[in-house]
């Protein structure tokens, strides 16, 4: 168990999500990944707090996580908007569109790619290959891909996204 200091910064549940998750693997560093996901879902992202307590609980140096934690694009080491958006802007999709999307969604958002709106609600990203080319102009929100993107349809992601903010 880790200690009283750093036991704080989680819930009992998610405490216990740590241990039960740690129990799966015959070696404790194989759950890595799972663990900054948690870290993750819990703080935002992958704080330095968050690296400190996995470090720990898996008998790993805050280096060698973050070794592992900045070489995925899932994994944010800062803070992101609550909605992630990856515009794919490989080839298929930049045939098909890509570039107008990121462009749109820029001006309506009011942000660069690699940005954060000011309310914390979107972060706009590129995405290298989202590997849905047969589907392209793709975007991922959040965990979920949206597909055959068109403008209008990319204003009615933004809306529903809005809509859940608020209700």
């Amino acid at each position: 168990m880790i200690s009283n200091a750093h036991t704080t910064m989680f819930s009992k549940s998610t405490e216990k999500e740590f241990q039960e998750l740690i129990q799966k693997y015959p070696s404790k560093r194989s759950a890595l990944i799972p663990a900054l996901y948690i870290v993750q879902r819990e703080m935002g992202y992958v704080t330095a707090e968050g690296v400190e307590y996995v470090g720990k609980l898996l008998g790993m140096t805050p280096a060698q996580i973050t070794e592992v934690a900045s070489f995925y694009t899932m994994l944010f080491l800062r803070p992101v908007g609550k909605n992630v958006l990856w515009v794919c802007h490989n080839l298929s999709c930049s045939l098909c569109g890509a570039e107008e999307i990121i462009d749109h969604l820029q001006k309506k958002l009011g942000i660069t790619t690699g940005e954060t709106t000011p309310d914390g609600t979107f972060t706009l990203l590129r995405q290298e290959c989202l590997a849905s080319c047969d589907t392209a102009p793709v975007m991922q929100v959040n965990d979920d891909y949206e597909e055959n993107l068109t403008l209008k349809r990319i204003d009615e992601i933004l809306d529903k996204l809005r809509e859940n903010k608020e209700g």
